[in-house]
């Protein structure tokens, strides 16, 4: 019975997730998981997903347009995510979002997705030049939808630069071992190896993730 909830094998074989606590499931995307039946998604009990839009003030991912129209056919809600740079202005990473995201395509807050790319984790940028990024990216934001955007970081990431200056953002946690109940958070990646039916690209894997709370709250939070 508890295969038939979920609909997927693939979904025990990663958990380390009680579905009774925490039972809205959800997956984030990308050009990585190519070309997605959306509908097969939904039937495998996913409710939620995040697909990703944009990256710095210029690249957009070009699955996005078609991610969004085709998931905008079932009963998932989404939402897209946007790359943080630390390499650009946080007023022009938020035009390349906007530019690629309308307003009424999305059912829950955008997502700045804020970690360590390329040798940044070993050449850590400061806190304050930082700040002069994220905090005007999330301002504009904020402005064109309506909605304070959701913050998904690593645990790492989290202490350095959000945690003091960020903390009333949604909170999005990248929490592969364990159960991150020292944070005070909306949405739990718990793993990046799951594997679902529904998806053909050159990435076999997905990301799974929870909200807490119940599926009423979940349905409720954002109207």
């Amino acid at each position: 019975m508890i295969l038939l909830a979920w609909g997927c094998a693939c979904f025990f074989s990663h958990a380390r997730v009680n579905r009774l606590k925490y039972p809205v499931f959800g997956v984030d995307l990308s050009n990585y998981q190519g070309v997605v039946s959306w509908e097969r998604l939904e039937e495998q009990g996913v409710r939620f997903a995040f697909i990703k839009a944009t990256e710095g003030s210029g690249h957009t991912d070009e699955s996005v347009r078609r991610n969004l129209e085709r998931a905008a056919a079932t009963g998932i809600k989404v939402s897209c995510y946007h790359f943080f740079s630390f390499d650009s202005p946080g007023e022009t990473q938020a035009e390349n979002f906007i530019n690629s995201v309308s307003r009424d395509e999305i059912q829950l807050p955008p997502v700045v997705d804020i970690e360590y790319y390329a040798d940044k984790k070993l050449h850590k940028p400061g806190a304050e030049e930082t700040e002069a990024i994220l905090t005007p990216l999330l301002e504009r934001l904020e402005e064109y939808y309506g909605m304070k955007p959701i913050i998904y970081t690593t645990v790492p990431v989290y202490f350095r630069y959000v945690k003091d200056s960020y903390s009333d953002y949604p909170l999005w946690i990248r929490c592969t071992q364990m159960e991150p109940d020292f944070f005070d958070w909306t949405f739990w990646q718990y793993s990046d190896h799951g594997k679902l039916e529904g998806y053909i690209g050159e990435e076999e894997c997905i990301d799974f993730n929870v909200f807490c709370g119940s599926e009423e709250e979940f349905e409720n939070l954002w109207r």
